[in-house]
């Protein structure tokens, strides 16, 4: 027993020496996705769609509503005690026919909208997909150049929503948090490039008038 006890210290012992040589880092990935430049970019870009989107469907929304009062009045004419039975019977097919163009027109939003909000969930999943694929080979590409055998992110959490990394003693782990977001944003473009080439789009279109 109390060389068994023995061995069980020596091995604890052995492997707190083994993890006070372990070189460790830790990124705020939650920070280094918002401040990379390409991610701003992106959700420039995802907002445009999705304003261009509501627009359709508001369009198509008025067109729906300008229907119904359309169809609205047809009722009310085919409902008239003052016209002749035979006018009261035309009111009424034309009344039975805009109905149809509504419910055409009512699945048809419905279809657009669905498809629509399906298209923009998938955009944003393979854009983000693609943006921490990107931070993370620069991250993979620090670690080595650095040595570090172990790099976690400090913001992630498990299934059960606990943060992975609960507790980190002062100076264990360096902080490479800004130090990956320069770099990230080393080849970010000047602020103001983008707004410049859009303003340039409409006085080209001006110009062909």
């Amino acid at each position: 027993m109390i060389r068994s006890a023995l061995t069980a210290l020596l091995l604890l012992a052995t492997a707190s020496l083994q993890a006070a040589d372990l070189k460790i880092g830790v990124i705020d990935m939650s920070k280094v996705f918002q401040e990379f430049h390409k991610t701003k970019t992106a959700a420039e870009k995802y907002k445009g769609n999705y304003e261009k989107a509501s627009q359709e469907m508001n369009e198509r929304s008025t067109a729906y509503k300008n229907l119904a009062n359309e169809a609205q009045k047809l009722q009310k004419m085919a409902q008239d005690s003052i016209i002749t039975p035979e006018q009261r019977a035309k009111y009424g097919a034309d009344f039975n026919d805009k109905m149809k163009e509504l419910r055409s027109m009512e699945m048809e939003m419905q279809e657009f909208a669905e498809r629509r909000q399906t298209q923009l969930k998938q955009e944003d999943m393979s854009i983000r997909k693609g943006l921490y694929e990107e931070i993370l080979d620069v991250v993979r590409a620090r670690a080595k150049k650095d040595a570090f055998d172990f790099v976690f992110d400090k913001t992630g959490v498990s299934l059960s929503t606990v943060p992975i990394l609960l507790h980190v003693r002062e100076g264990a782990a360096t902080d490479l948090t800004d130090q990956l977001i320069v770099e990230l944003n080393k080849d970010a473009p000047p602020p103001g490039t983008e707004p410049k080439k859009e303003e340039a789009a409409p006085k080209a279109d001006a110009a062909k008038k």
